[in-house]
């Protein structure tokens, strides 16, 4: 099977570098992407929008043969959405890693503060503690020496969807900073944030306690949980 594997805001590739061992040794092709502007913290991010990261992995997409999971951590698990939508039937599963299939018209996080049209990696103190749990102060310090400001409109950008057989394709929801019964809560209470989940009629959840970037905090488990997630496609 071939995985593709979209990071969350400020994050490039290497950012999966503790998760495709376990899936390449199980006998899949491992796609982890580095999307447009963040090439580097130098690249140039004037005029890259939301449309922009998902094209990049629709391209990713329509360059392999045959069907393909996607793997969105955070703010990527907007843009698999999107791309599962542009390609339904070449998309077998969509896993989101504390994340997941955003509707259309929101945008993934606008009240992030910008510099121009760069989105830094904000001060930890600006994070809530579920999101820090587990993050030590030494993956925090790799973390910030790795994070790539992420392109404004990126953040910002409305989210576009236009085919409804994204509904049918079967996804996998890992909750890390959150429980499974939150979740649900939430989309029993019709919050816009998840209500594009309640339409989609296969979903599982799969809990890996932990906060917001488990695969620095836990990557065997999670490696584990998206290896186990691809099996049952």
């Amino acid at each position: 099977m071939d995985i593709i594997l979209i990071p969350g805001f400020w994050l490039d590739a290497s950012s999966w570098d503790a998760i495709t061992p376990p899936l390449v040794a199980a006998g899949h092709r491992v796609h982890p992407l580095t999307l447009p502007g963040l090439e580097s913290v130098d690249a140039d991010r004037s005029g890259i929008g939301l449309q922009d990261h998902v094209d990049a992995v629709v391209a990713t997409v329509d360059g392999l043969d045959g069907p393909v999971v996607l793997v969105g951590h955070s703010g990527g698990g907007a843009i698999a959405h999107a791309a599962v939508d542009a390609r339904p039937g070449r998309v077998t599963r969509a896993v989101y890693v504390d994340s997941g299939p955003l509707g259309a018209g929101v945008a993934i996080n606008d009240g992030l503060t910008a510099h121009g049209e760069d989105v830094p990696l904000p001060e930890w103190s600006e994070f809530d503690d579920a999101d820090l749990v587990d993050l030590t102060d030494e993956l925090r310090g790799a973390f910030r020496a790795r994070a790539i400001p992420e392109p404004r409109r990126v953040t910002s950008d409305l989210q576009e969807l236009h085919d409804e057989r994204r509904y049918d394709i079967p996804v996998t929801v890992i909750t890390s900073e959150f429980t499974t019964e939150q979740l649900l809560g939430w989309v029993a209470q019709g919050y816009p944030q998840v209500s594009e989940l309640a339409l989609i009629k296969d979903v599982e959840y799969v809990e890996l306690p932990t906060g917001h970037w488990p695969q620095f905090t836990k990557p065997a488990e999670l490696g584990a949980a998206i290896l186990a997630a691809i099996d049952r496609s």
